[in-house]
């Protein structure tokens, strides 16, 4: 009797749309004998927004008959419009902005309580409840020298506007199995905050790695055993 096709990863970056922000995942993922695609979106299109976002992921999951989609941040509102496709078998979101139908990504922030959240766990750690987001302080604070320096030089990407103002076409959470992934040290999203948004909206409890928001380029080895340990094959 032959063996099913082993699954494939595919990526979804956030915010900025690097393909570039999966790199370590990717090596530690084909190290496992893995296949690992990292989607690079077209963020920087003015006119490209949720839409085409998944059309650019649904091309990247077309070659591959079994299909783990990953995503990452702002990844989740791409990634349950693409979790239709028949190849999909797990959806797997890592800190993410869990969308609900509908819901702009420039209305998620308010909706979701988010200001109150990421300000009371800066206070709570005795950071400035007040500052602004700062790239090195919410984002890449665990995340190595030279993995930062990496990112940054390749500029860090900008996302256009039109994915948080145009419409999100989400009419209902799609019927495929899904996992959450929360960073414990998320200065962004802290952790509790997530908890909430996934049992609220998902109704799942997030499996927690040490780690901030950036958990593929600060723990990429644990994230990879983490992934496997979901694989539908495994």
């Amino acid at each position: 009797m032959t063996a099913p096709p082993t699954v494939t990863y595919v990526l979804i970056p956030g915010a900025g749309g690097s393909a570039d922000y999966w790199h370590l995942l990717v090596d530690e993922l084909r190290r496992r004998g893995r296949e690992a695609v990292a989607v690079a979106l077209p963020a920087a299109d003015p006119h490209a927004a949720l839409p085409e976002y998944a059309a650019v992921v649904r091309a990247a999951v077309d070659p591959h008959p079994r299909v783990v989609l990953v995503a990452q941040s702002l990844g989740a509102f791409t990634a349950p419009l693409v979790a239709d496709h028949p190849a999909v078998r797990l959806v797997v979101l890592v800190n993410p902005m869990v969308p609900a139908p509908g819901e702009t990504a420039g209305d998620w922030w308010a909706a979701t309580g988010h200001g109150p959240a990421r300000a009371a766990y800066a206070a709570a750690q005795g950071r400035d409840p007040h500052a602004g987001v700062d790239l090195a302080v919410d984002f890449f604070h665990d995340v190595p020298a030279e993995v930062t320096a990496r990112l940054l030089d390749g500029g860090g990407g900008q996302e256009s506007e039109a994915v948080f103002v145009r419409p999100n076409p989400l009419r209902r959470w799609p019927d495929v199995p899904t996992r959450v992934v929360t960073g414990r040290d998320d200065r962004f999203f802290p952790a509790d905050f997530q908890r909430r948004l996934a049992v609220e909206r998902l109704g799942v409890r997030p499996d927690e790695l040490p780690g901030g928001h950036l958990l593929a380029l600060s723990q990429p080895r644990p994230l990879a055993d983490l992934l496997e340990s979901y694989a539908p094959d495994s």
